[in-house]
């Protein structure tokens, strides 16, 4: 599971341009979400082989107690909460503030893991500029210059150092009579009704999956013959000895769920059609390469135009899906359930489906022959043969020569031929084209 480090301190210290340094982006793949931001911010991040999620933060006043400064005090509580570690941010130019003092005392009475960054101390002389910010009993201050990007490494090296990771697994095992399934959405579209549905159905004791207080809860079921393992993304608690789900979002959770899950099932809600939220999760979802089944829930809460409006919604917001199964269901009335288990376990099959290399290779012969790859200028990418190089998602390799001119066309009529041949439904799917040029090929 990636390890979450937050930015924290008081407003414009330089926290959002130390962000955009650690993702190497402007934009987070789950970006802001209204009602959850002022101002939290998510963003996938990696040093090396080291993947972890940052959070952004609003500028951070521990002791408001109204307006927006509170609503910004509480939403970097959550992050904080949320986080394996905390980069405490001040501004090296300003030096130390009240601001600074108030914050430096709350993250030392929580005692998790903390960093002091000075930062915007571009041509500053270290000692005499940071000595002061000794006073916040956070040990050693590092100088950083997010703007110009002077030691970015070494200060989340150190941050991810200071985390007692356990040891990275190099291969997920998987064990292939068992659906890890995380149920996403955002707040109130009714994920909680459908886990307890289901859950009730089933009368389970549920059991709490070992690993650190910030893991999703696992909890084993089975339907229909099919065993499943439902990864918390509601929130679920335990109540005696059974657990049950309460509506309760964290964006941290969501996205560890989707990246521990073999097929996510993303809840959109009728009443207010697909989101910027929805999308982002979708995207998230693509990203991570995780089978994907969608489920529009309070389907019989709308009329017909409005049902109109949502499917029209739907195929122009969610066109990157195209490969995902969609059923319209009420999860309060128990209405359209049936088929959506199907679809999770056609998913979860198609995810970790085995593709022959002389079959692979016979389909890409058959897709040459009726419609061959376009020429760039007097040349013609050549494709040889295909080979599948993973699972979950189904990874396929196509070796040749000139396949850098392939276009974006040809590669979706490829996929379309080979999701045929293999009833892949439910799962994004990966083409790389491999290029072994020939100078002395001849020109055709």
């Amino acid at each position: 599971m990636k390890p979450v480090v937050a930015l924290v301190g008081r407003p414009n210290v330089g926290k959002s341009t130390l962000f955009n340094r650690f993702t190497k982006t402007r934009d987070a793949i789950v970006a802001d979400y209204a009602g959850l931001t002022r101002d939290r911010h998510y963003g996938n991040a990696k040093l090396g082989n080291r993947e972890y999620i940052v959070i952004d933060t609003g500028g951070f006043e521990p002791t408001a107690e109204s307006g927006i400064f509170k609503e910004m005090a509480k939403q970097t509580r959550q992050a904080v909460a949320e986080c394996d570690v905390v980069i405490f941010v001040v501004d090296a130019r300003d030096g130390i503030s009240a601001q600074d003092h108030d914050i430096a005392k709350y993250l030392r009475k929580l005692g998790k893991p903390t960093i002091l960054a000075a930062n915007k101390a571009e041509g500053l002389q270290a000692g005499a500029h940071l000595a002061e910010f000794f006073e916040l009993g956070l040990g050693e201050v590092r100088a950083v210059s997010a703007a110009h990007g002077q030691n970015i490494k070494p200060l989340i090296e150190e941050a991810l150092d200071k985390l007692q990771l356990p040891e990275q697994v190099e291969e997920d095992i998987v064990d292939p009579d068992v659906i890890k399934l995380a149920v996403a959405g955002k707040p109130n579209v009714g994920k909680s009704t459908l886990i307890n549905v289901w859950l009730g159905e089933e009368r389970l004791v549920a059991f709490d999956q070992p690993g650190t207080t910030r893991d999703a809860i696992s909890v084993p079921f089975e339907k229909g013959g099919q065993k499943f393992e439902l990864i918390d993304t509601a929130g679920i608690r335990r109540k005696g000895k059974v657990f049950e789900a309460i509506e309760k979002f964290s964006v941290v959770k969501t996205l560890q769920a989707i990246e521990t899950a073999h097929v996510v099932l993303l809840l959109i809600d009728a009443k207010e059609g697909v989101t910027d939220q929805d999308a982002h999760i979708a995207a998230y979802c693509l990203e991570a390469g995780r089978a994907l089944v969608i489920a529009v829930n309070k389907w019989d809460a709308i009329d017909s135009y409005e049902r109109e409006l949502l499917d029209r919604s739907i195929e122009s917001r969610l066109v990157f899906l195209k490969f995902a199964e969609i059923h319209k269901i009420s999860a309060i009335k128990r209405q359209g359930l049936a088929p959506v288990w199907k679809s999770i376990a056609h998913a979860f099959q198609s995810s970790f489906r085995k593709m022959p290399t002389p079959q692979l290779t016979r389909i890409l012969l058959q897709a040459i022959e009726e419609q061959a790859p376009r020429r760039d200028g007097h040349r013609r990418p050549k494709p040889r043969y295909a080979h599948q190089g993973g699972q979950n998602p189904p990874i396929i390799i196509v070796h040749g020569n000139m396949l850098d001119h392939i276009t974006d066309a040809w590669k979706r009529f490829l996929e379309g031929r080979i999701r045929k041949a293999f009833d892949l439904v439910g799962t994004p799917m990966r083409i790389e084209f491999r290029s072994q040029d020939n100078p002395f090929d001849e020109k055709k």
